[in-house]
């Protein structure tokens, strides 16, 4: 696979990224996919939480988080008291991979060579965004960011060690706990997600409470260090 680095901007600042990533022809996941779909959120934002892939609804809008799992990621960060103004909220796989069933698109789990020739946006991502906080949500994500060994049913919800940011957190993805088989699985799965985003809500305030922020511009871009992928 040619990969995303030779399509990300000279001039690198989220506009720019974002307008460039619909020309990335990295992978062949954009053959199939509506559009490319890049983070969303201000260059300011405190707290970055990281999925696998767009879903059906995010391919459609070219938003990400947009979807069922979108709104109950919502409900979480509100459960955490974290604003979701004060969030960027991205993918390791900016086009969605998909299965076609009949009328339906069914989403399909990215391999890694995909998720690697998508790297750069990312990596463009967290040097622009420079979080305080990284949450990474589900297996593929954790397991691109964390290592093939990390396991999130064994380190959900406490604070990790890690090159992303100053405070790391890992967690299942929203869309797990809506495909729980019953509805009190469902009820078990969203609670213990709640509680990861309130482990995270309860950082991201001691953070607030010594050095709260202000949204400011995209910093002026670096177009001698473009990111690039492995």
């Amino acid at each position: 696979m040619r990969g995303a680095g030779e399509f990300l901007p000279e001039r690198i600042t989220l506009p720019t990224l974002r307008a460039a990533v619909a020309t990335c022809r990295g992978c062949p996941l954009y053959l199939h996919a509506t559009q490319a779909v890049f983070g969303e959120g201000e260059v300011s934002a405190r707290v970055m939480l990281i999925g696998e892939q767009p879903g059906d609804s995010e391919d459609l809008a070219g938003k990400p988080f947009v979807g069922p799992a979108g709104r109950l990621l919502d409900e979480a960060l509100a459960a955490g008291g974290i604003p979701r103004d004060r969030t960027y909220v991205t993918n390791v796989v900016k086009h969605f991979k998909f299965t076609q069933r009949g009328k339906r698109r069914i989403h399909d789990k990215p391999t890694r060579y995909e998720v690697e020739a998508c790297r750069p946006w990312l990596t463009a991502e967290l040097e622009l965004v420079a979080p305080d906080i990284v949450v990474v949500l589900g297996a593929t994500a954790a397991q691109a960011l964390l290592g093939r060994a990390f396991r999130v049913t064994k380190a959900r919800g406490v604070e990790l060690e890690t090159s992303l940011a100053r405070h790391t957190f890992a967690t299942v993805h929203p869309a797990s706990v809506l495909r729980s088989p019953d509805e009190e699985l469902r009820r078990e799965a969203r609670d213990a997600l709640f509680a990861d985003l309130r482990a995270v809500g309860e950082c991201y305030h001691r953070l607030d409470e010594r050095h709260p922020i202000t949204a400011t511009a995209d910093p002026p871009s670096n177009s001698s260090a473009s990111p690039s992928g492995t």
